[in-house]
């Protein structure tokens, strides 16, 4: 594990804001990064290390702030690493944005056996967010990129083949097993479950912690920015690089679920600086707080949650140190 930290980052930590951003050099991510270094020092957390220099020098370039720190979140040993990482830089952190996600076409498994899309999008925020709370300041922000589709009353998200979180238990997720009766297009479940298990841990933690501010957005619909990867094809990916970008400012005005990448990423960093204390919010693509599914309002759901993704990961990571 490698970091990249400029003198510049290190002089005017004592007076600069920092915030924490994992999956920064695409999409979303990206535009968020870019947005919130107008307002102090950017954490850049990512599996690449070369993408994670390009995005640190347009800072730079700018004359802005950043530290890249590689992790990739599927392997709970280099979240481990990202995390002493950042509290051995002693930054005064204002918020935490658990943004990276993925949603794979075709299931795969991490070094452990887990399911990757679970992995990544749930265990891996969890534990990041876990290791670095104790050393968070009060009034700290911290917020999870979700997603509606984990909703399966949510319309548009049925329309799309999608039928809600099918959680059974954080040992079946882990293995990419799911709740009959789901989605019958792979990678769905693993996707819609994991976003199911980042707004329960968003109403936990806020819960358990007041001291800090835990909330939760849905960024809308943003067709452009290829959550599948190289898993969709060449010509998929042309068509989000070159031909949606065209369409959906124009469909943004009949489809109330679309946004962009600019726009999300405006709405996320607004929640992320805010200072009026709000918390256990899930706010929705234009920044208004929104309900989620039945379960994710239901305590003994989200408590059930937390419990056993903390007890997988005492057991499975040696080091873990999540129980509260």
């Amino acid at each position: 594990m490698e970091r990249n930290i400029s003198s510049t980052v290190l002089e005017n930590r004592a007076d600069r804001k920092a915030y924490i951003i994992t999956g920064p050099t695409s999409g979303i991510g990206r535009r968020t990064a870019l947005e919130l270094a107008k307002h102090g020092t950017v954490v850049l957390v990512g599996r690449h290390r070369e993408k994670l220099a390009e995005v640190q020098k347009t800072m730079e370039q700018k004359g802005q702030y950043a530290i890249s720190v590689v992790c990739d979140l599927s392997d709970p040993a280099s979240v481990r690493r990202a995390a002493a990482e950042i509290i051995a830089l002693h930054l005064p952190i204002a918020g935490l944005l658990n943004n990276a996600g993925i949603m794979q076409m075709r299931p795969t498994k991490n070094t452990l056996g887990w399911d990757m899309t679970f992995a990544t999008n749930h265990l891996g925020s969890f534990a990041l967010t876990e290791a670095l709370v104790p050393h968070l300041p009060d009034g700290a922000n911290v917020v999870f990129v979700v997603s509606a589709v984990e909703d399966p009353e949510r319309k548009p998200a049925k329309l799309a083949g999608f039928r809600g979180g099918r959680y059974i238990c954080a040992e079946a997720s882990a293995r990419g097993e799911w709740k009959s009766g789901g989605s019958a297009k792979p990678g769905f479940d693993a996707y819609a479950t994991s976003k199911q298990c980042n707004l329960a841990t968003v109403m936990v933690l806020a819960r358990e912690t007041p001291r800090l501010h835990f909330n939760a957005i849905e960024p809308g619909l943003n067709p452009t920015t290829g959550l599948g990867g190289g898993d969709v094809g060449a010509f998929v990916r042309f068509l989000q690089t070159h031909i949606i970008p065209l369409l959906v400012p124009l469909l943004m005005r009949f489809i109330k679920i679309l946004s962009t990448p600019k726009l999300s990423a405006r709405v996320i960093t607004k929640i992320l600086i805010d200072a009026s204390g709000q918390t256990g919010v899930y706010y929705y693509e234009r920044g208004h707080p929104m309900l989620g599914s039945t379960l994710v309002r239901d305590p003994e759901f989200t408590d059930r949650v937390v419990a056993e993704t903390r007890a997988l990961l005492s057991s499975t990571v040696p080091t873990y140190r999540g129980e509260r």
